[in-house]
């Protein structure tokens, strides 16, 4: 697209976001995004990438050059930068010069200004009409897959780790893996009404307000970084992560005890709930004698 010149990088001189059409792709249409922040950090890793590199290419420059014992040969030399010259995935940015008795090497500038022209730029593609999918949803629907990334991480590693799969035949392994994601969807519900306790976001309303714009970094709302900051949440309470709260809640126990002179009639007593145990519970909506 860049080639053929449907997309002009002057578009981004004022805004961030940008919706163009390519002859490539007929029938969609392309929002093209710039984020500042994610093209400083990725200008910041190629200098670091071009400076390791350059600094692998002057110690076998040393070696050639050296007095004693210096490294001699065309194929010897081109093995030496052949081992170290794509180390930091950097090859296609430097021109080398390799003969019997020298080694040389230079930035291709051009080439490293061209790519660096392009940093932080990303395409989102959907053939949806901009009237019912703007460009603005278009991209928050694309980052809402961020969500399905950690659900699906939650259930195979985290917390739920469906795998390994001890079942063989196919209705039980379908059981299995209905069982987890049922695990998963109360789990969520959990989440939804514990994030005041956790270190969720409790406002994401306001979280979602603060951001300048869709494309730009996703914020937290002021109530979030109180919590993260002091580790208690409003009502004084530790701040817990889901795993945690959970082992906190795993402590409150239920007894059955007889006695000798009632053998026959159980008491059931429950351990006196704490104030994080008795919080959690208030927001689930459930009482401890349940």
């Amino acid at each position: 697209m860049l080639n053929g010149g449907a997309l002009q990088l002057r578009l981004f001189d004022q805004r961030d976001m940008a919706s163009i059409t390519a002859p490539e792709f007929p029938g969609e249409r392309l929002v093209v995004c710039r984020n500042p922040d994610l093209a400083a950090q990725r200008c910041r890793k190629r200098a670091e990438l071009l400076a390791a590199t350059e600094g692998d290419l002057t110690r076998i420059q040393t070696a050639v050059t050296r007095r004693r014992d210096p490294l001699r040969g065309t194929a010897e030399i081109a093995l030496a930068v052949g081992a170290v010259i794509n180390r930091h995935k950097m090859a296609k940015h430097f021109a080398l010069d390799v003969s019997d008795t020298s080694f040389s090497f230079a930035r291709k500038d051009a080439e490293i200004a061209a790519e660096a022209a392009t940093d932080g730029i990303y395409v989102v593609r959907t053939s949806l009409p901009a009237e019912s999918f703007d460009d603005a949803t278009t991209v928050r629907s694309y980052k809402s897959l961020a969500l399905v990334e950690r659900a699906f991480r939650c259930i195979k590693t985290v917390d739920l780790q469906v795998r390994p799969v001890y079942h063989w035949l196919a209705d039980r392994v379908r059981a299995h893996v209905f069982l987890c994601m049922l695990a998963y969807h109360l789990e969520w519900h959990m989440r939804q009404r514990l994030a005041p306790m956790l270190f969720d976001d409790p406002d994401k309303h306001t979280a979602e307000a603060l951001r300048t714009s869709v494309v730009a970094q996703a914020q937290r709302s002021p109530a979030a970084v109180t919590k993260q900051t002091t580790g208690l949440t409003p009502d004084g309470l530790p701040v817990h992560s889901f795993r945690s709260l959970l082992a906190d809640l795993a402590t409150l126990a239920r007894n059955t005890v007889t006695t000798a002179i009632t053998p026959n009639y159980p008491i059931t007593i429950l351990t006196r709930p704490t104030s994080i145990q008795h919080k959690a519970f208030a927001l689930l909506g459930i009482t401890c004698s349940q």
